[in-house]
């Protein structure tokens, strides 16, 4: 099959997943419903230009777009958040918006995805199954964090700083507002630091698929964390503890408090309610539910 035909192929699929008509979808992009009907049905040539506009559309970054088109089924289009799942009433950072979130899950859940199509095409294992467990979310931290920087006004902090990720665009109390990415394979997991500082913080939970290791994220929580010295901390001090297997030992680490958990649970931006259960998880906070929480009647 020709590639503008495979690749028209995955553009329909995509669309029809974000549920847009091929009239709304050439409208976003400047060309006839017409026009895009014969790209999809591989009759029509296309310039990068259109497939990155296209692209744009999508939510898709474009390299993710190509490599995905091409990989075996069924990692072609694994890599793309279910818009369903996006809570639009929960407060975001300042100046982050819906589409930047999305726009990062995909890219973060299609970079891996074409990492694990070309470790199978050659023989190869999975991702996951090179690394260990605590080195894999770290590594997703890392990718969601790049991705966040790429399609958001979040952008790199300098190496190894507190928070991973600034807005020189919005101040909070004079500074650039922070951003600070955890990402955990438990769902519904608090927050760890090594720092246990104030701010905004994001923990993002996903799942592995067991055939193709790829990954896809479940539930996204923001909050507005207090600090470990603050009157009303939302972090405990759990120390430097030793592995008992290996006697390595962590550096220091916050973990956050049941009123700091919630929370993150209240702020869940993005949560998939075929995998995360969490009418029975624990509560507890100063005041009211808000209104835009999980919890909320």
């Amino acid at each position: 099959m020709e590639a503008k035909a495979i690749i028209g192929r995955f553009i329909r699929k995509l669309r029809e997943q974000k549920q847009l008509t091929q009239e709304q979808l050439a409208n976003q992009t400047g060309i006839t419903y017409q026009y895009l009907s014969g790209m999809e049905n591989g009759r029509e040539n296309f310039s990068i230009e259109v497939l990155e506009a296209l692209a744009r559309a999508l939510g898709a970054p474009l390299p993710q777009l190509v490599s995905a088109a091409f990989a075996p089924e069924p990692s072609a289009s694994s890599f793309l958040a279910n818009p369903k799942y996006f809570r639009p009433q929960v407060p975001l950072p300042p100046g982050m918006k819906q589409a930047h979130l999305e726009a990062a899950i995909n890219a973060t859940q299609g970079i891996i995805s074409g990492i694990n199509a070309n470790l199978l095409a050659a023989g190869g294992k999975p991702l996951p199954e090179y690394i260990q467990g605590n080195n894999f979310s770290a590594l997703v931290s890392n990718m969601l964090c790049d991705a966040l920087n790429d399609h958001s006004p979040y952008k790199h902090n300098s190496h190894q700083a507190y928070p991973d990720l600034i807005n020189t665009s919005a101040k909070v109390g004079g500074k650039p507002c922070g951003l600070e990415i955890k990402s955990t394979i438990q769902v519904g997991k608090g927050g760890e630091s090594h720092n246990g500082h104030s701010g905004w913080h994001l923990v993002a939970c996903f799942q592995i698929e067991a055939e193709t290791g790829n990954i896809r994220f479940i539930h996204l929580m923001f909050a507005v964390l207090n600090g470990h010295t603050h009157s009303q901390p939302d972090w405990t001090y759990v120390g430097s503890k030793v592995n008992a297997e290996t006697g390595s030992r962590r550096t220091e680490t916050y973990n956050t408090t049941l009123i700091g958990l919630t929370k993150l649970r209240d702020g869940s931006a993005f949560l998939d309610p075929t995998a995360v259960e969490f009418k029975r998880w624990r509560q507890q906070r100063h005041g009211a539910v808000p209104p835009y929480s999980i919890f909320a009647k």
